[in-house]
């Protein structure tokens, strides 16, 4: 998906283009579902293209990436003096969406507090500023959210408000996985190369057939979004003949006998690894950096707020809740620590040392300064 088009071959894609017409010819609320990448935002925006308020602004607003006093100041806007920094009244997001779209994402990870507060919204359209007592302010907005969770079984651990989920699951359009229509990879590919030769300046490389068998076979974990980077990245690197295996990705060109699912499963096939474990992986063995490999897909909503704190777990397990040399063991320098802890605390990563003290130490410490560190 690219430019706001849907770009495939199977029917899923077919349906999906059905649904998306379908949906833009009313104002009912739409809940997206499906996998971390697989192109929720682009139907959000296709919808809203495609209705009559196009004209108007869509409002995008990822729910898993701002704290909960931070994202009620940003959706529903702020009065004068009502926090620190408040200097002025400001207009929240709902507002400036006014006869638009406000597109929420991973609304799954809304905490129940910011949960309650969109209802109130979405049951009369009324919102009132952070801090502001007055009179309350009506807004005219067509609702589109997403989420990669089952909101059905947040709602039966008691994680996600029933009255909410009904209120949302109006109009329903599930996007499958890119591995569950394997047909859109070859189209999507060969959009994505010219896109972005056009883009880098280049000539269209041509990918040889085994390079191509091994695309087509690969998993897509991180489904079209990976897709994407991964184009970009072979058409950057490219020189010149074509594409082969050699010039493909590490984690796209197995060695022989190593596990790694390169086609169609098999019954006796190794169980893939979560994302979790493919980005510890990638930290601990190929000893690439946290930013560019966590932190950088999790800004982009590539990754949940799940999938970072069962990383931050793992490697706290391997440090014996050590911080410190959690930083060293995802490469990345000391002076990085408080940026790193600052970072899994704004996003509600940062987890207890506590439980983790008793493990055996796993990594090598000798080069940290000392054991003792900041706990929050």
């Amino acid at each position: 998906m690219l430019q706001n088009t849907l770009i495939g071959t199977s029917e899923a894609i077919r349906q999906i283009d059905e649904d998306v017409k379908w949906a833009a010819q009313s104002d009912a609320k739409v809940l997206l579902t499906g996998e971390s990448g697989v192109g929720k935002e682009v139907v959000a925006r296709l919808i809203h293209d495609r209705s009559p308020r196009s004209r108007e602004t869509l409002v995008t607003i990822n729910c898993a990436g701002l704290p909960d006093s931070l994202l009620a100041s940003e959706l529903f806007g702020h009065a004068r003096g009502s926090f620190t920094d408040a200097h002025r009244d400001r207009a929240g997001w709902l507002e400036q969406a006014h006869r638009g779209s406000v597109f929420l994402d991973e609304v799954g990870e809304m905490s129940l507090q910011m949960q309650a507060l969109l209802l109130r919204f979405l049951e009369n359209g009324e919102i009132q500023r952070v801090g502001h007592h007055g009179e309350l302010t009506k807004v005219d907005v067509r609702v589109i959210c997403a989420t990669n969770r089952t909101l059905l079984d947040r709602v039966r651990s008691g994680d996600f408000r029933e009255d909410l989920y009904y209120r949302l699951n109006v109009v329903h359009i599930a996007i499958p996985s890119l591995r569950e229509r394997r047909e859109d990879i070859l189209p999507l590919l060969n959009n994505f190369i010219r896109h972005f030769a056009q883009a880098h300046g280049r000539p269209v490389p041509h990918i040889d057939d085994e390079a191509l068998a091994l695309l087509m076979g690969h998993d897509w974990r991180g489904n079209v979004r990976e897709l994407r980077n991964v184009a970009e990245r072979m058409v950057v690197r490219w020189r010149s003949g074509a594409i082969s295996r050699a010039d493909l990705p590490p984690e796209l060109r197995p060695k022989p006998g190593s596990g790694v699912w390169t086609g169609a499963p098999k019954a006796d096939s190794v169980a893939l690894p979560t994302r979790a474990e493919a980005m510890y992986r990638a930290l601990t063995e190929q000893r690439e950096s946290f930013w560019p490999v966590v932190h950088a897909p999790f800004m982009s909503r590539d990754l949940t707020r799940e999938d970072l704190r069962s990383l931050i777990r793992m490697g706290l397990q391997a440090t014996r809740g050590s911080y410190r040399s959690l930083v060293q063991m995802f490469n990345m320098p000391p002076e990085d620590y408080k940026r790193f802890l600052n970072f899994l605390r704004k996003h509600q990563a940062h987890l207890s040392v506590h439980e983790f003290r008793a493990m055996p130490v796993a990594v090598e410490r000798s080069s940290v300064h000392g054991d003792r560190e900041e706990v929050a």
